[in-house]
């Protein structure tokens, strides 16, 4: 299922901007909110590398933007900690009437503060994520430095944040200074995981801990070392992605994947960004990508790499299967794999720099008291696996639009 821009309306009137971004099978086992940092946005790197490593596990992810930031209506100067709550509650609203009700709450920084908060007001949500979350909203104050007594004294200033410069409002202190977070987390009672660094410069680990001795279980806590606060290394995001997925499972139970409701075999999809592709094979889903000198972020194999896994798994199967058929000692079987692209020695046009020819080295490591006979006579089977013999033959491509 594809990515959809939505819009929504929140308890103000105002439409909100979101990305409902769906799992390659064909219904999600859950659905999740993206609640992002203050005054970050929907399409910050941390919360799309977060909520596709949500959607590789089956989890539909719906990220959006808060009132008056990135592609939502309405004025950030006259929104607060509490409207941002509201918003969630909005978008949660949206996923029960055009889908269903969410389950999961993901919210980082600020936004993991405001996670817990809706979390309470949100029936069916059973589990909430923070990622770098502050014990007290009011943390967020020490971002406006010198502007905070300007805005006590005039009733607002110009605050520049991440480059960017925005209007605070005295409401927005007050709003913030009468939250009690500790209250809420210990009254919370659904699942909580908490991720933060311990080299976090913006909310202190000690943020972590209190939010942690608020809540009852259940609780946990996962260590994001060596990160930022902003997780700007894709790699720190998209374990923190993976770990949330992980830990869901045991709180919200998921159905055995069914097959893939297709006529074909595999489904790739690749977005408009990178070359990061989700992959569902049958019941079984999978990444690919590119290397990072190609512009890739690495999440994966590269399609080479996954040609040489199809070729070495099929190698290895048939020769096990025959080996067992034929009762012979072979213990394991390693099968090392490259596969590079040369040009045609023999080529009859040489001139042809196009004309060009896959070559595969299958190195065998056989394990087990096998005689020499019988190594060879494997030797001769590895090459009649049936990917051997397709990616030997001149299969004909048929391309159509689904």
């Amino acid at each position: 299922m594809p990515t959809k821009s939505i819009k929504f309306t929140n308890d103000r009137g105002l439409k909100l901007s979101g990305k409902l971004e769906f799992p390659l099978t064909q219904k999600p086992e859950a659905f999740a909110i993206f609640s992002h940092v203050f005054t970050g946005s929907k399409n910050l790197n941390a919360t799309r590398n977060i909520s596709r490593s949500l959607t590789l596990q089956g989890i539909a992810v719906l990220r959006f933007d808060f009132t008056g930031l990135g592609d939502s209506e309405g004025d950030f100067a006259d929104t607060n900690f509490s409207t941002n709550v509201a918003d969630i509650k909005a978008a949660a609203n949206y996923l029960v009437e055009h889908h269903e009700a969410p389950k999961i709450i993901v919210g980082h920084s600020l936004g993991g503060a405001a996670a817990i908060f809706a979390a309470k007001e949100i029936d069916s949500v059973q589990a909430v994520a923070t990622i770098g979350a502050p014990s007290e909203p009011e943390h967020v104050t020490h971002l406006f430095g010198f502007s905070l007594q300007q805005i006590e004294e005039e009733g607002q200033a110009e605050v520049t944040i991440g480059g960017r410069t925005f209007t605070i409002k005295k409401q927005f202190i007050d709003d913030i200074r009468a939250i009690d977070l500790p209250k809420i987390t210990k009254n919370l009672n659904k699942a909580l995981l908490i991720l933060h660094s311990p080299q976090d410069g913006v909310v202190e680990i000690e943020n972590a801990a209190k939010i942690y001795h608020a809540a009852h279980h259940p609780k946990s806590f996962i260590t994001l070392d060596n990160a930022d606060h902003m997780l700007t290394d894709k790699d720190d995001a998209y374990y923190a992605g993976g770990v949330i997925a992980s830990w869901v499972r045991r709180y919200i139970p998921f159905q055995k994947p069914e097959p893939l409701r297709t006529q074909k075999q595999v489904i790739a999809k690749l977005g408009s960004q990178g070359f990061t592709t989700e992959i569902m094979a049958g019941r079984h889903g999978l990444v690919a990508d590119e290397s990072e000198q190609l512009g890739g972020n690495d999440f994966g194999p590269s399609p080479y790499e996954l040609l040489n896994s199809a070729l070495g798994a099929c190698t290895a199967m048939t020769l096990q299967m025959y080996a067992r058929r034929k009762n012979w000692p072979l213990e394991e079987v390693k099968v090392h794999l490259s596969f590079d692209r040369s040009y045609k020695e023999d080529c009859e046009n040489c001139a042809d720099e196009d004309r060009k020819i896959g070559h595969y080295e299958v190195c065998l490591e056989l394990i087990g008291d096998l005689d020499d006979e019988q190594k060879q006579r494997l030797i001769e089977i590895a090459q009649r696996c049936p990917v051997h013999k397709s990616l030997k033959s001149e299969p004909e491509f048929s391309v159509t639009l689904y």
